[in-house]
């Protein structure tokens, strides 16, 4: 009799240890979700990322995304603003631009990038992280933009539940669109860490607001800022020649 009350017991706790178990997984992101990757950008990935053709954003945004605007030599992958076809074949935007995406979410991790970004008011140069507004999705996003009317400076940001207003500005110590630097942040429970070729350079812990709990795709894009955004990256005229916003690779580590 000892014995089976015994094993009654033990099996109680495994059944109680397993429910919550689930209600936890259920609540929170995976903080591993997605394995590490490396990419090099020699070449479209389609197994692992697309790219954004023939549609656009809101009104914050002067660009429709083409195919056609994402080019790759030399183990460089540019995005190449211009204003070839528009607005008709641009999704009525003046401009045309590129964005690349993961086809898949991640969750706690390093995500970086070696950029170099473009130059002039208006732009932005960016890598982020976007959960979208698909049901079951928070929309929280972390930001790092190079704005093209400073590129001495960085900016990093972050959305939870669609609430941004966490903007931060990093003076780089040196102009962005002159050469390759790395970009990351780090995403935990906890916080978000910002670097900067391999220097932390911020730092959120939930203090200004929630941090972002749902997984997202990772995302690099170019873009000129229209309508109410204008405020924010200044107004963007077109130089008469395309702008590029350069990418060597694109990397992301698993939380541990």
């Amino acid at each position: 009799m000892t014995k089976w009350m015994s094993i009654r017991v033990k099996m109680t706790a495994l059944l109680a240890a397993a429910a919550l178990l689930i209600s936890v997984s259920a609540t929170q992101p995976i903080q591993a979700q997605g394995a590490a990757f490396t990419e090099p950008l020699n070449g479209p990935n389609p197994g692992m990322f697309y790219t954004s053709d023939g549609w656009g954003n809101g009104v914050d945004f002067g660009v429709g995304w083409k195919a056609s605007n994402q080019e790759f030599s030399n183990g460089i992958m540019a995005l190449r603003l211009d204003n070839v076809g528009c607005p008709s074949n641009c999704s009525g935007k003046p401009y045309a631009s590129a964005e690349y995406a993961t086809t898949q979410k991640y969750g706690y991790g390093r995500v970086e990038a070696r950029i170099k970004a473009a130059k002039g008011t208006g732009l932005v140069t960016s890598l982020f992280t976007y959960s979208g507004a698909a049901p079951g999705t928070s929309n929280d996003e972390i930001d790092i933009e190079i704005l093209g009317k400073d590129t001495t400076k960085m900016e990093t940001n972050y959305f939870t539940n669609g609430v941004g207003g966490h903007s931060t500005v990093i003076d780089l110590g040196f102009d962005a669109s002159l050469d390759f630097h790395d970009y990351a942040f780090e995403w935990s429970p906890t916080s978000i860490k910002w670097y900067v070729d391999g220097r932390l350079v911020h730092t959120e812990t939930g203090s200004r607001g929630p941090l972002p709990t749902s997984p997202g795709y990772i995302m690099v894009n170019l873009w000129s800022g229209a309508g109410p955004a204008e405020i924010w990256t200044g107004k963007f005229t077109y130089p008469g020649h395309p702008i590029r916003a350069y990418y060597d690779w694109i990397k992301f580590t698993p939380a541990s």
